[in-house]
């Protein structure tokens, strides 16, 4: 009866359902606190992700949850809001648990949650960031490389005045990464970011875009292109040239990140990265249920999407 309730070992077809028939029949509901404390561990993977309103991650789940459901494993998620003492309380919480392993966004993390996860048994796969030392298995691309192809695309098309609209690079690191990757290539070809519009908090939505654009035009300086941390800033900045009356890429070309559907349903399609967001997640989750000992890192890269915006 265990094994086929745990769905572990081999059983045959008419011993599942008579055992699935009597435990329907008696109401029966399986002690999950129990069976974690006869096996030390449980059937359940933890997933933390950063914002359950980042635009990327919908993707990430999906990819992640339909490979764990097919294996018949349970899941549960988790948001940080890019607080680190808040993915502490939640890796404490998960691993009280005893899960099977984590999926975990992101590879910088406080040096306690580090510790823990290194000494703990559960196995442990970091998702979409490649720039970086993993604890275990690391699954993603480089966003260094994602901002440098993105300011090397611009370049070549012969763009010099380049302003920059983001969120906060303190809290999304990922998008400091891909900043920093910008601004190295523009210093190879003797650039420099001509005006920069950061916010002081995690905000990726259009309207952030479309006020963070006219606040970066409004202050004089003159700009034949804007590389934006997100896809919705872009779109949300390609509304406001809408509005008033800017060519898009005539008098402005607007690049993105992220290569969202919706990027390639306006009317001009958006010039941006694409990353392989379902197939990180995919990939994270056979990674995970491998449980494989040593490091392993996983580079799946990203695609540069031309559009018509630059």
């Amino acid at each position: 009866m265990s094994r086929v309730l745990r769905n572990r070992g081999s059983f045959s077809t008419q011993v599942q359902q008579s055992v699935m028939a009597a435990t329907q029949a008696l109401n029966y509901m399986p002690n999950r606190i129990a069976g974690t404390l006869a096996s030390m561990t449980s059937d359940l993977v933890g997933i933390i992700v950063p914002s359950v309103g980042n635009a990327a991650m919908p993707d990430v789940l999906a990819g992640a949850l339909g490979i764990l459901e097919e294996r018949g494993v349970q899941s549960i998620i988790g948001a940080t809001n890019f607080d680190p003492l808040q993915e502490e309380r939640l890796i404490d919480e998960l691993l009280s648990w005893r899960p099977r392993g984590i999926l975990l966004a992101g590879i910088e993390h406080t040096e306690r949650v580090k510790n823990i996860l290194k000494n703990s048994r559960t196995r442990v796969v970091e998702l979409m960031d490649t720039d970086g030392a993993g604890i275990q298995a690391v699954v993603g691309f480089s966003h260094r490389q994602a901002g440098r192809k993105s300011a090397e695309h611009l370049l070549e098309k012969n763009y010099r005045r380049i302003g920059y609209v983001g969120h906060s690079i303190s809290t999304d690191l990922r998008a400091g990464k891909r900043l920093d990757g910008f601004r190295s290539a523009l210093t190879d070809n003797g650039i420099a970011l001509a005006a920069e519009e950061v916010g002081t908090r995690y905000n990726s939505s259009f309207e952030a875009g479309r006020n963070g654009l006219a606040n970066l035009l409004n202050n004089g300086t003159k700009l034949d292109a804007v590389y934006f941390s997100s896809d919705n800033l872009a779109i949300g900045a390609y509304f406001y040239c809408l509005e008033k009356g800017i060519s898009v890429p005539g008098d402005l070309a607007l690049f993105g990140f992220n290569g969202l559907a919706i990027s390639g349903l306006i009317p001009h399609p958006l010039s941006t990265i694409r990353s392989p967001r379902n197939l990180i997640g995919q990939t994270g989750a056979r990674l995970l249920l491998e449980e494989t000992p040593q490091v392993q890192v996983v580079d799946l890269g990203f695609e540069l999407i031309e559009g018509s915006t630059s």
